[in-house]
C-alpha cells in the first residue's frame, strides 16, 4: 500500500507542477503542444524501446493484451446498446465517438507513468499501447465511416426521395481509401515503431553498443516527465459539462462507463475467463481505470461528430481517473 502511494504521490506532485506551469504560462502558448509532441514522437519510442527490449515478449503478447482487448470492446458494445435506449436522438457516429470515450483509455500520456511508478514496470502499458494503436484504431475507423456513410445515404434519401438502392455511394472508394490509410498511418506511428524493435531485441537477444543505448536511455527518460507536466497543463484551463453544449448526458453515461463500468468488465474478465492471479489483476483493472484517449477527441474533430461529447469525456475522466485508480490500486494492495 506503501508503494502504491509513493507512486500516485509522485505522479501527481508532476502533473501540480504541470498545473501550475499552464496558470503562470511560462512556456508560452505552445509549450503544452511542444511538450506532447516530444514526449510522443521522441521521448516516448524510445522509451518504449529500452522498456521492451529487456521485457519477456509472452508477457507483452498474453494474457494481459487479451484482457484489454476483449474489456475495451465489450465497454463499448455494452455502452452502444445502452445509448441505444438512453440517447435515441442521437446518431450512429455521435454514439460510435461516445462509446470510444467509454472504452479507449489514454495508455501513453497517462499509462505509462502509471505503469512505471505504480505498477513497477513501464512495460506493462505496452498491451494496451498495441491494442489500441495496432488493432482498436483500425477497427473504430472503419465502424466510423459505416455509420457516417449510414447517415450520408439517409439524408440524400430525405433530400431527393430515392430509394437506397437507387443510389451509388460516390463515397466509397473514398472510405477505403482511408481506412488503407489510417493503416499506414497506424504502421508508421513512432510508438509502434519503438514498440515493435523493442520486442525484436528482446525475442532475438539483440542488444546496442553501451554508447548507443545509453543515449537511447536517456531520450526515453524524458518521456515520463514531459507527459505528465503536458497533462497538468492541459487542466489548467478545463471547462467540461457546459448546459448550453446539450451533451450532458452523454458525458455522463460515457464517463461512468469509463471510470466504473470498464475496470468492472476488466476485472469479471481477468479474474473468471483468463484466470489471471492477484497481481496480474490489480494490474489488468487500474490499466482499465486510466481516463479516455484523447485520441477519442481528435477523432471527432476530424469527422466532425460527437465532438462536445468527447471533449467532455476526455476533462471529466481525466479528472477523476487518478483518485479512481487510487482507489482500485489500494483495494488490490
Amino acid at each position: 500500500m506503501a508503494e502504491v502511494l509513493s507512486g500516485f504521490t509522485v505522479i501527481w506532485v508532476i502533473i501540480g507542477v504541470g498545473f501550475l506551469t499552464g496558470r503562470t504560462g511560462v512556456l508560452g502558448a505552445e509549450g503544452r503542444t511542444v511538450l506532447s509532441r516530444t514526449s510522443f514522437f521522441i521521448g516516448s519510442p524510445a522509451l518504449l524501446f529500452t522498456t521492451l527490449s529487456q521485457a519477456d515478449v509472452t508477457a507483452v503478447l498474453g494474457p494481459q493484451l487479451w484482457v484489454a482487448a476483449a474489456s475495451a470492446l465489450v465497454c463499448a458494445a455494452v455502452f452502444m446498446l445502452v445509448a441505444r435506449f438512453v440517447l435515441p436522438s442521437r446518431t450512429g457516429s455521435e454514439r460510435v465517438i461516445a462509446a470510444l470515450g467509454s472504452s479507449m483509455v489514454n495508455s501513453a500520456n497517462l499509462g505509462l507513468p502509471i505503469a512505471a511508478y505504480v505498477l513497477g514496470d513501464a512495460a506493462l502499458a505496452a498491451p494496451v499501447i498495441l491494442f489500441q494503436l495496432a488493432i482498436y484504431t483500425p477497427l473504430y475507423i472503419t465502424v466510423l465511416e459505416a455509420a457516417l456513410a449510414a447517415e450520408s445515404r439517409r439524408s440524400a434519401l430525405a433530400d431527393d426521395g430515392r430509394s437506397p438502392s437507387a443510389r451509388r455511394s460516390p463515397s466509397a472508394y473514398g472510405r477505403f481509401r482511408r481506412v488503407v490509410s489510417q493503416l499506414g498511418q497506424t504502421a508508421r506511428n513512432p510508438m509502434i515503431i519503438g514498440s515493435a524493435l523493442g520486442l525484436l531485441f528482446s525475442a532475438t537477444g539483440w542488444s546496442l553498443p553501451a554508447p548507443l543505448w545509453d543515449s537511447v536511455e536517456l531520450i526515453g527518460g524524458l518521456s515520463i516527465p514531459a507527459m505528465l507536466i503536458a497533462f497538468g497543463m492541459s487542466l489548467a484551463d478545463s471547462r467540461p459539462l457546459r448546459k448550453t453544449d446539450g451533451r450532458i448526458g452523454d458525458a455522463v453515461l460515457a464517463s461512468a462507463m469509463k471510470l466504473v463500468a470498464h475496470p468492472v468488465i476488466a476485472w469479471l474478465i481477468g479474474a473468471f475467463a483468463v484466470g489471471l492471479g492477484s497481481r496480474e489483476l490489480m494490474i489488468a483493472v487500474v490499466l482499465a481505470s486510466l481516463p479516455t484517449a484523447q485520441n477519442v477527441f481528435v477523432a471527432a474533430v476530424r469527422y466532425e461528430t460527437g465532438v462536445v461529447v468527447a471533449k467532455d469525456t476526455v476533462l471529466v475522466t481525466t479528472v477523476l481517473a487518478i483518485p479512481a485508480m487510487m482507489v482500485v490500486a489500494l483495494l488490490f494492495a
